[in-house]
């Protein structure tokens, strides 16, 4: 099934159930009136809301409407939980590389993860508001989980049963203030404003074959300004899954239901791939180059994120956003 939330009746908008083509919707105020709350009250939730999502594809519903991507928030319009990995680590790898610095061991065994602000998502199709230019406006292309309850000291083997849904992600970075606030040793926070998920979040069978192990095995495509920037396949180099995320937050914190987990931004070894973000691009130029040439995004760029099924349809629907002076 598929998911959104409209942007109406309240800041936690209002839940509908989407048609798996992403052409029509249905409001289920009989089952939750939010995401959370379905989410609160999933084991009994999710069958309801899988009979709804049966009877849409079966053919018209009463009180159906078209699906518009323009008129959803991020699917969790704000969240109790939003922890965000590197789970590629062939990406933090040349992230240090380009800058001559060797990665510790500990990196391929022990998953980087930071704690991000979670009160105010942008929707998929919400220009991204930054105050200035010069802080160097970057998209970062990830896939994300949303979980139910997760009991502290849940195992890796274990996780992959809390794992409700299943989302795309534009974590924006401000690549400029960066170094300056690591160098303070206490993480990220004016570096990465706010988020945007995709129009819909789908139950994991959703994607059959194509979501395993706490994988998800298709390519993820970046347009940056109407030209593809690359493709990377989520499931290829990913150095910890869902589930080994999962287990390594919950070694000394439970997860409450709604909590979402990001990826990372999306990186291969095989470059011709292209890159999920433009640092990652802008690193490989230097490495070959000795300097950087592509720029960071400016004020009226625009970013389109989406993964596609083998098919071609789109999964998640399109983030699609432009950069704007806040």
């Amino acid at each position: 099934m598929k998911l959104g939330t409209l942007k109406e009746g309240g800041r936690d908008g209002t839940l509908i159930v989407v048609s798996r083509d992403l052409s029509r919707a249905v409001r289920v105020p009989g089952i939750a009136g939010t995401l959370q709350a379905a989410l609160d009250d999933w084991e009994s939730a999710s069958e309801a809301l899988k009979v709804v999502a049966a009877s849409l594809e079966a053919g018209p519903v009463d009180s159906e409407f078209a699906f518009d991507a323009k008129t959803v928030a991020s699917p969790l319009p704000r969240a109790y939980h939003w922890v965000d990995g590197s789970a590629y680590v062939n990406h933090v790898e040349l992230v240090r590389k380009a800058r001559g610095a060797e990665m510790p061991e500990s990196f391929w065994h022990d998953p980087l993860v930071y704690q991000g602000g979670s009160d105010d998502f942008l929707g998929p199709r919400d220009d991204i508001p930054v105050p200035s230019e010069e802080f160097g406006i970057d998209m970062e292309a990830e896939t994300a989980v949303i979980t139910g309850d997760v009991p502290m000291g849940t195992s890796a083997e274990d996780a992959g049963r809390y794992i409700s849904l299943l989302m795309i992600v534009n974590d924006v970075s401000l690549r400029n203030l960066i170094p300056g606030e690591l160098s303070k040793g206490f993480g990220f926070y004016q570096s990465k404003p706010s988020t945007a998920f995709s129009p819909v979040a789908v139950s994991p069978d959703e994607l059959g074959d194509q979501y395993s192990d706490g994988t998800f095995k298709l390519p993820l495509i970046t347009h940056l300004n109407g030209e593809l920037f690359g493709q990377p396949d989520c499931g290829t180099d990913m150095t910890f899954d869902f589930n080994q995320l999962i287990g390594h937050v919950t070694r000394t914190r439970r997860l409450s239901a709604g909590a979402i987990i990001g990826s990372g931004t999306i990186s291969n070894y095989d470059r011709s791939k292209g890159s999920s973000c433009i640092a990652e691009k802008r690193m490989l130029e230097t490495i070959e180059d000795g300097k950087p040439s592509t720029p960071f995004m400016s004020f009226g760029d625009t970013v389109r994120i989406e993964m596609l099924d083998p098919e071609g349809n789109s999964i998640f629907g399109a983030i699609d956003q432009k950069v704007v002076q806040a």
